[in-house]
């Protein structure tokens, strides 16, 4: 069970300044008082349990942490977090999987929060030969895989570009997230390759994508990624869910891919 161990008014102004609100504009989203919400923060009032979830959803707080809120509030948690194994959860994880699979011959994966993969479509192995098996040993972190000498990286062709990339998407989700195993992760990440500012995008970069550009024995291909989350989740577990897929970013890849897989 949650144990409360910092107040909610202090988990409150830490994510208002984080999301960069005043405290004038967070009460006029939410409806209440300046004086009210700046007494809430300092612990003189206390939340009605609709505040603190209107608080929750204007800034944006993740699931996880507004079970935090509740206990820290004084209020039980509303947010399930379901296992993966459990049977209640089977039917979105098959959605998943058959979306997934109806990928291939492109790679697809769902990832959880840690950048973990929890399913695969298990297209196109050629791109993880040389590969060290302790990276494809499960749980397989995208980061570490894409990034560490012993994965992707030395065949990664626009690494400074796609390292970029990267390292821009899990700043993006430590701000949003503030999880103590992402801010990990990034500092683990940030010592892996560090793109030089110095270089610009490579030529061969999309104006509209930047590609991940690879070589393997089948020869140079190059993919594009789009990231789908769900859209009103209401369990912890499936908020945390994201499904990455590739698609070809040139035709050649395409050509490739489609003739390697009979497909």
């Amino acid at each position: 069970m949650l144990q409360a161990t910092v107040s909610f008014g202090k988990h409150l102004c830490e994510w208002r300044h984080r999301r960069r609100l005043s405290q004038l504009a967070l009460a006029l989203r939410v409806n209440v008082s300046v004086r009210h919400l700046g007494f809430v923060e300092l612990g003189r009032a206390a939340p009605s349990r609709g505040l603190l979830l209107r608080l929750a959803e204007e800034l944006d707080i993740p699931l996880r942490e507004r079970n935090v809120w509740l206990v820290a509030a004084g209020f039980a948690p509303v947010f399930h977090e379901t296992p993966l194994h459990d049977a209640s959860i089977q039917p979105l994880l098959s959605a998943i999987g058959s979306t997934i699979e109806a990928h291939k011959p492109f790679p697809a994966f769902a990832i959880d929060r840690q950048w973990n993969v929890v399913m695969s479509n298990a297209a196109l192995q050629e791109l993880y030969e040389g590969v060290s098996a302790e990276l494809l040993e499960p749980p397989v972190n995208v980061m570490r895989l894409s990034l560490r000498p012993d994965g992707l990286a030395p065949r990664i062709l626009n690494l400074d570009d796609w390292t970029d990339h990267l390292l821009t998407r899990l700043r993006r989700e430590v701000e949003l997230t503030a999880d103590p195993r992402l801010c990990e992760l990034l500092k683990e990440a940030e010592t892996l390759h560090r793109p030089s500012k110095k270089v610009a995008h490579s030529p061969h970069t999309s104006a509209l994508a930047i590609p991940l550009r690879i070589q393997t024995r089948l020869g140079p291909l190059s993919f594009f990624s789009t990231v789908t989350i769900f859209g009103t989740p209401v369990d912890v577990t499936i908020s945390e869910i994201a499904l990455e897929m590739l698609y070809p970013a040139d035709h050649e890849t395409d050509l490739i891919v489609r003739t390697t897989s009979g497909k």
